[in-house]
Formats: C-alpha cells, sequence, structure tokens
C-alpha cells in the first residue's frame, strides 16, 4: 500500500504549519517511525517557508499537461498567492515536493543537487541546507517560467505493527 496526497495552499505563514501537522498526522497513522518524520517534518517546513517568502513573483504555475513538470504530474493554474505540497510514502521511502510560482533559484542552485552553501553564515540557503541535512536525496530546480521546486526523499523506518509496511 502506498499513499499520495497533494496541498495547494496559500502563500501565507499559516500554511507551513498545516502542511507539517498534515504531514505529521499522515505518517503517525501510517506508523513511521517518530524521528524520521519530525526530520521530514522540519524539512517540510522549512520549504514551506520558503515557497511563502518567495513564490509569489510568477502568475501561474503549470497546467495540466505542460512538459515543464520535475514530477511528471500536471499543475493545476494558480495565482502567484499559492504553492502546492505533494508527499509520497511508498515502501521504504517518503518523497515530498514544494513548488511555487516564483522566480525560481538563483543559478547556482537550480537544476543541481543540493549543495552545502559556501557561505555557512550567509541568511540566505539555510533553509535549503538543513533540508539537505534532514534528508537522504535532495534536488533544487526551476521550472522555466514557473517557479521554483524542492524535493526531497528519505528512507523511512517504521513501528511495530504499523499499518503501511514494505
Amino acid at each position: 500500500m502506498s499513499i499520495w496526497w497533494s496541498l495547494h495552499l496559500r502563500r501565507e505563514a499559516a500554511s507551513v504549519p498545516l502542511a507539517r501537522r498534515f504531514l505529521l498526522g499522515t505518517m503517525e497513522t501510517a506508523g513511521v517511525d517518530p524521528d524520521i518524520s519530525f526530520d521530514l517534518s522540519v524539512a517540510l517546513s522549512e520549504a514551506c517557508a520558503n515557497a511563502v517568502e518567495h513564490g509569489g513573483d510568477r502568475t501561474a504555475l503549470e497546467g495540466p499537461g505542460d512538459s515543464g513538470s520535475v514530477s511528471g504530474y500536471g499543475r493545476p493554474a494558480a495565482d502567484s498567492g499559492q504553492y502546492r505540497v505533494t508527499a509520497y510514502l511508498d515502501g521504504e521511502k517518503c518523497r515530498i515536493e514544494v513548488s511555487d510560482s516564483g522566480p525560481g533559484f538563483p543559478a547556482r542552485r537550480a537544476l543541481r543537487p543540493a549543495a552545502h552553501s559556501p557561505r555557512p553564515e550567509a541568511e540566505s540557503g539555510r533553509g535549503l541546507d538543513l533540508i539537505q541535512q534532514l534528508s537522504d536525496h535532495v534536488q533544487f530546480g526551476n521550472r522555466p517560467g514557473h517557479g521554483a521546486v524542492v524535493r526531497f526523499d528519505k528512507v523511512l523506518k517504521w513501528r511495530e505493527g504499523a499499518l503501511l509496511t514494505v
């Protein structure tokens, strides 16, 4: 069995804990180890906070059937006041994707696997580094003309008697 869900959220600070609680509730119900759930929820909070702060200078997310989709799924049209969170729990892995309609990442981060910031004292980019530290695999990318995408994966551990197991 697997679980897949997607949220379309307003670019408001209140949406960040909402997304985090939704993820934590899903993982608790499925039986994911609490330490893994916590790491993923912190990483999700950072990705959502970035979307809220930086994700609104474009006019629309991708429409269904657009070929630029990072995840392979079309994006419903939305104004720049929204962003999208998608989570997949399948077998041994959880993948989370946060996409927005902002200007995207600077060239040094775009379309590359995550790398530690060359200036750890810099305020910008600390959340992205935290996402990398809490995840097993991270990718930052831009969808030309459509905003930024942060995608991260983590191998799951399960509590004994978990509902959703490998």
